[in-house]
């Protein structure tokens, strides 16, 4: 008998958890469109801050000030394992969901409630959106519930329905912000990890309709539809209030077709001198097309794609399952999130207003995606073996 059980402890197959070196290739390419972020950013900027507050480096500087923070975050949080969202998944998700639910009494800017406003001192103040927390709750949460319950996910009980009720949640609150590029970049977001997790095609269509009674409810907000008809309207012909709502997307327009095929060089935007109002955030890559070309905005583009494709490598090479859903999810964040920048400020879709990673100005929001990165980067540390 003994010796049988010490041949069945042999033989079993015990998982254990090792810190190797984080994937350098993945950390240079953060790296890159970090640093290129921050160049095009000030190039970008420096007009506008000149005009608005007399110091053609009050966008920089701060960026800078996040972006050190952000890269020593990503890499203390590169050497943290990421098993620990096992137990933080639904903390991080009733958070989110907290601040979305306290971002809807803070002021409104530019029409929306999405920012989070705290007076650090009389000079200054510290403000974030709560958007950023959700997606990253999401991501967290999906993998969670996907590796506990991945036998079962071709079921509604275990992969439809608790996936619903939490999109249902966050995409509900961001909705009343209002906020569609989030909610569609969470739905979509949601979706994609759902499929991968295995969740059967035939209940995407139940998804669907759920996904169309949300937009319902959500038309019947009031001011909802006329946000979203002036946003459709501006889209098709935003020359129909070519001096008004029309007049941002008529200027990147201009900014990406004066570009040209070379550009016309670094810090030689004219589109940045106020008329491409605030510059340094959605459109600044308008303004990298106007100064570098089609061939800067490909390698940029191109960029971007090697960071998700490094990142799928990262998940593909994960042998566990919460660490491959975190690393796809988080790389398919920043994919999506450009797709969706770029198609608003080249006019292919409405103007939802949203932020291009690493580019675009904004400290918190900066310092959060550079964490994320870390959790990627952890995923890459740590691998799964199998040891008889």
């Amino acid at each position: 008998m003994a010796q049988q059980a010490a041949k069945a402890k042999k033989e079993k197959k015990v998982k254990l958890a090792i810190h190797g070196p984080m994937d350098v290739t993945f950390f240079i390419l953060v790296l890159v469109l970090l640093a290129f972020g921050l160049v095009m950013l000030f190039s970008a900027s420096y007009a506008s801050a000149f005009y608005r507050n007399n110091d053609s480096f009050y966008y920089i500087s701060k960026q800078l000030v996040f972006a050190v923070a952000g890269v020593a975050a990503m890499i203390i949080i590169s050497h943290i394992d990421y098993h620990i969202f096992h137990r933080l998944a639904f903390p991080i998700l009733i958070l989110s969901i907290i601040l979305l639910v306290i971002v809807l009494f803070m002021p409104e800017l530019n029409n929306a409630k999405r920012w989070i406003l705290i007076d650090i001192t009389s000079g200054f103040t510290l403000n974030f959106q709560p958007s950023e927390i959700a997606k990253f709750a999401v991501v967290i949460m999906f993998a969670q519930l996907i590796s506990i319950n991945y036998k079962e996910m071709k079921t509604f009980k275990q992969g439809v329905l608790p996936f619903a009720i939490i999109l249902a949640i966050v995409c509900g609150l961001m909705l009343l912000e209002p906020h569609l590029s989030g909610t569609i970049l969470i739905l979509l977001l949601g979706a994609l990890m759902m499929f991968v997790g295995g969740t059967s095609l035939k209940w995407f269509g139940m998804v669907a309709a759920a996904m169309v009674a949300a937009v319902a409810v959500a038309i019947m907000i009031p001011g909802f539809i006329t946000y979203a008809q002036g946003r459709i309207e501006m889209w098709l012909n935003p020359y129909i209030d070519p001096l008004g709502d029309g007049f941002q997307t008529i200027q990147s327009l201009l900014a990406i077709g004066s570009g040209g095929l070379m550009g016309l060089g670094l810090g030689q935007s004219r589109q940045k001198y106020l008329y491409i109002p605030e510059p340094q955030n959605d459109f600044v890559f308008a303004i990298v097309c106007e100064e570098l070309g089609f061939i800067g905005a490909v390698l940029i583009i191109l960029l971007f794609v090697l960071l998700v494709w490094r990142g799928y490598v990262i998940a593909m090479r994960c042998k566990d399952k919460f660490g491959s859903l975190i690393a796809m999810g988080l790389v398919s964040q920043v994919g999506i999130q450009a797709l969706l920048n770029i198609a608003v400020v080249t006019n292919t879709i409405p103007n939802t207003g949203i932020s291009l990673p690493f580019f675009s100005y904004g400290g918190t929001s900066l310092m959060m995606l550079l964490a994320q990165m870390g959790v990627v980067l952890s995923v890459s540390r740590n691998a799964v073996i199998e040891k008889k």
